[in-house]
């Protein structure tokens, strides 16, 4: 190790995607992997968010309300990015698993996840504290952005 630190050579080198080598199944797979995990923990967030939930009815704060959301603009990044990392990995899952057997189902699943972790986000916060349309945009900017980039390729692919 400290002889790669030395000679300045990349050690994340070997590591790195390479067309001649690594198998698309395989890559699949990983990013598959990977998308499930990052699926799991932002969900697990937003349905429990840092801080917990306040136990019982106290001084202005009710009961199964987010501890954190009392930071409005902290919490406002929270759920935006935590959001758009569940978004994002949802549209990955989605995007690999196409024509495989059951890819109905899985589109049913992770629609119902989203719905289940909204209808969270919506339990935990106080109505009083965040505009739900940043959360909602956040949730779409993924598929935004995997919608210009395909019609971007279309158009320009179209004009070579």
């Amino acid at each position: 190790m400290i002889n790669l630190l030395s000679t300045g050579k990349s050690w994340y080198k070997r590591f790195q995607y390479d067309e001649d080598v690594d198998k698309p199944g395989d890559v699949r797979n990983i990013m598959l992997i990977v998308a499930t995990l990052i699926a799991s923990v932002t969900f697990q967030a937003g349905v429990t968010p840092p801080g917990g939930v306040w136990q019982e009815d106290k001084n202005g704060h009710r009961a199964g309300q987010a501890i954190f959301a009392y930071q409005s603009t902290a919490y406002y990044v929270f759920l935006v990015a935590n959001t758009t990392a569940l978004s994002a990995s949802v549209l990955v899952i989605i995007s690999l698993t196409y024509r495989f057997p059951f890819h109905l189902e899985i589109i049913i699943a992770t629609i119902s996840m989203i719905v289940t972790y909204g209808s969270a986000v919506f339990a935990v916060t106080p109505n009083e504290l965040v505009k739900f349309r940043f959360v909602m945009f956040a949730a779409g900017v993924p598929f935004i952005i995997r919608g210009l980039v395909q019609l971007f390729n279309v158009v320009f692919r179209s004009n070579k």
